[in-house]
């Protein structure tokens, strides 16, 4: 049965992508373990059959969601243009940017939460995922190197370490804010404390790496 039959003749690609979007919403809510096909198929206005014609089954669905969500955050990261800014600019306008990110794309964080509650086995075996990653490391190299050159970075920082913590200090703070707020009895998704956490995030690294 060609794609064509299985929608009635209408674009498969349009048909896809509604199928995808319907998931990538449904994932974001009720992650893998709770997502349910019945929801991501009337949400897309399509039927079961037509989902798993394009994706097989929930576990590779997932998975393109998922790689589509990674897309997103590296697309995005690219048009910063980090390569042609002063370092510690560079730097500065990447944890801003990725702290605004997960902000502004809570589901990306959910996405992360079930795939690691899942021990990461449909990231493992996505080639794509990885890929994606590796430029990203080699910008930040490359930011890294120019910092040394013009002594304002210390030497022999790995890039992989540094995005860890650039990316730990904003999705920890989110994925527990519930909890730290209670604890800590402050709101921590004021408009206040979230301008704080950024100035802290930001000092703290630049301050990190300085020569």
């Amino acid at each position: 049965m060609t794609a064509e039959r299985v929608n009635g003749g209408r674009d498969p690609e349009r048909t896809r992508g509604r199928i995808l979007a319907a998931a990538t919403a449904e994932f974001a809510r009720h992650g893998l373990g709770g997502a349910r096909v019945d929801r991501i198929a009337a949400r897309a206005g399509a039927n079961k059959r037509m989902l798993y014609y394009y994706f097989h089954d929930k576990e590779n669905l997932f998975l393109a969601a998922l790689e589509e969500r990674y897309a997103h955050i590296r697309d995005a990261e690219r048009a910063l243009d980090l390569e042609h800014l002063d370092p510690r600019e560079a730097l500065r306008k990447l944890v801003e940017f990725t702290w605004t990110y997960y902000l502004e794309h809570p589901e990306f964080l959910t996405f992360l939460n079930s795939e690691n509650l899942h021990k990461g086995r449909h990231v493992r075996r996505s080639k794509r995922v990885r890929e994606m990653n590796s430029p990203l490391i080699e910008t930040l190299r490359g930011i890294l190197r120019r910092g040394e050159r013009e002594g304002v970075f210390r030497r022999n920082v790995d890039s992989v370490q540094l995005y860890i913590s650039i990316a730990g200090e904003g999705y920890f703070y989110l994925s527990n804010r519930f909890t730290l707020s209670r604890i800590f009895g402050r709101d921590l998704m004021s408009p206040r404390a979230l301008r704080q956490r950024s100035r802290h995030m930001t000092e703290m690294i630049l301050n990190a790496l300085r020569y």
